[in-house]
């Protein structure tokens, strides 16, 4: 069984079923953070939230489950998730209590794609 440890670090939001690169990244870089002790961060579009972490596993498939509380431009929201990582990749889930829903898939940081300048012979 995977260790809350194996979750820890900086995951880079790079997709989400509901809502466009822009408005992940609109106020900073959409990310997730996760401490080995079992809290976190949650940030993207103007949303902050902290996040309490656990380790669960329905069925035959291991997963982290998160519930969160926080902000949207001013406003307090709460919810929960879950994620799955295999390498350093993470997809998953968030739903925010009484609203919307949405899939995201995450990159562990210092492991997404760059972009290479293009070299043009002359």
């Amino acid at each position: 069984m995977k260790t809350i440890k194996a979750y820890s670090g900086m995951w880079r939001i790079t997709e989400m079923s509901e809502w466009d690169k822009d408005f992940i990244d609109l106020v900073a870089p959409g990310h997730i953070m996760l401490k080995s002790d079992g809290t976190g961060t949650l940030a993207f579009g103007a949303i902050e939230a902290e996040l309490d972490c656990r380790i669960e596993k329905p069925g035959t498939i291991e997963r982290l489950s998160f519930s969160f509380a926080g902000w949207d431009e001013g406003e307090d929201i709460s919810g929960r998730g879950w994620a799955e990582i295999s390498g350093n990749s993470m997809s998953g889930w968030i739903g925010f209590h009484m609203g919307d829903e949405t899939t995201f898939k995450a990159l562990r940081k210092g492991t997404e794609e760059k972009k290479v300048p293009t070299r043009r012979c002359s």
